[in-house]
């Protein structure tokens, strides 16, 4: 299906990180974004957003949006043909996982496609969803066909006790696809990304990576880090995969955004050269056992069930999909850790050892 550019596009959740990269993307490449917030007045939230806009040659529109209010939307999608649903939280630290977590990731795409239905202007919708939808624990790979996740798994070991972030991806994302197997009008792709790290448009936001990324600066971390295997891959290179996704003809079904099979060991060394002497990067690997008595104490979300499932049991992960059909090249890991941590820096999150 081509899609014509000089339509507008809408992007829901548009001050967040992944968003704020793809909006970025979307106004250099001349296009018109509808912006879906939560407050347009709030100015100081959309800042970041407008500095992009004012040196780029596309233009960018504000409409006010609730991601739980229906037909909040009907104002921003109307006239698009394009629709981003990257709006979904991630955080770890919840106190109410249906209320924080569930319920904002299932009913919010709800939300967004059965406007979709009703918007008959809209073409294709590309979904912010996740690896977590494809698998909860490391421990998964070992009942994967070929010892790799692929786009053909889906996430079978997650549940509101148990990984809960990871189970509102999985429930979003079956909702997406249920609702888009009843009509025959717009079509839809996922991007499913791994850790997404790298600098944002906003070096403050509140995505859950920021606050990954900081702890290996302010000596959170100092003691060391667990043997805790994921893939990561360049915010860059996620924004740029929502964008081709969106104007690629062929471009259908998932697609895994994963650069590199990692651990927060290769995170720490990423730093290592050139923060390594100013910054407490954490240098050691610890042991498991210790991590399974300390970790629970420190972090409710590391759960024993988590270590016993996740630490020392590596991440395999397949992006060729990815490559081929939406041409995606991914960057060094070297080069993503070390542009994130420099935003810290110069935004003043992180200090240099005294």
């Amino acid at each position: 299906m081509k899609i014509d550019t000089t339509h507008p596009v809408m992007v829901t959740g548009a001050t967040g990180y992944v968003a704020g990269v793809l909006i970025q993307k979307l106004l250099d490449a001349g296009l018109t974004v509808h912006a879906a917030v939560r407050d347009p007045e709030k100015k100081d939230k959309l800042r970041y957003l407008d500095e992009a806009a004012r040196t780029a040659s596309g233009t960018i529109k504000y409409f006010k949006s609730d991601l739980l209010k229906q037909g909040s939307y009907a104002q921003a999608m109307a006239g698009c043909q394009v629709v981003f649903h990257t709006a979904s939280p991630f955080t770890i630290d919840v106190k109410d996982p249906q209320k924080e977590l569930i319920d904002p990731a299932k009913l919010g795409t709800r939300n967004v496609l059965e406007e979709a239905n009703r918007t008959p202007s809209v073409k294709r919708v590309v979904l912010t969803s996740s690896c977590a939808a494809i698998y909860g624990d490391n421990a998964d790979l070992n009942k994967t066909p070929e010892g790799i996740f692929t786009e053909e798994v889906w996430n079978t070991s997650s549940s509101l006790e148990h990984n809960p972030y990871s189970y509102s991806k999985l429930l979003a994302e079956k909702e997406a696809w249920e609702i888009n197997k009843k009509q025959n009008r717009w079509e839809l792709v996922t991007i499913n990304p791994t850790l997404v790290v790298g600098p944002g448009l906003n070096p403050f936001a509140t995505s859950e990576s920021f606050n990954l990324i900081r702890q290996f600066g302010d000596g959170t971390m100092k003691a060391g880090v667990p043997n805790l295997g994921f893939g990561i891959v360049d915010v860059r290179e996620v924004a740029q995969a929502h964008l081709n996704a969106a104007f690629t003809p062929q471009a259908k079904g998932r697609y895994i955004l994963h650069g590199h099979d990692s651990s927060f060991p290769d995170m720490a060394n990423a730093l290592m050269d050139k923060f390594g002497k100013d910054y407490p990067i954490p240098r050691r690997t610890l042991p498991k056992w210790l991590v399974w008595l300390v970790a629970p104490l420190v972090d409710k979300a590391m759960t024993r069930k988590f270590i016993a499932r996740n630490v020392n049991y590596p991440w395999k992960g397949d992006n060729s999909k990815s490559k081929k059909d939406l041409g995606i090249r991914y960057r060094p890991l070297k080069a993503s850790m070390e542009d994130f941590f420099q935003q810290m820096i110069d935004s003043r999150q992180v200090e240099p050892s005294s």
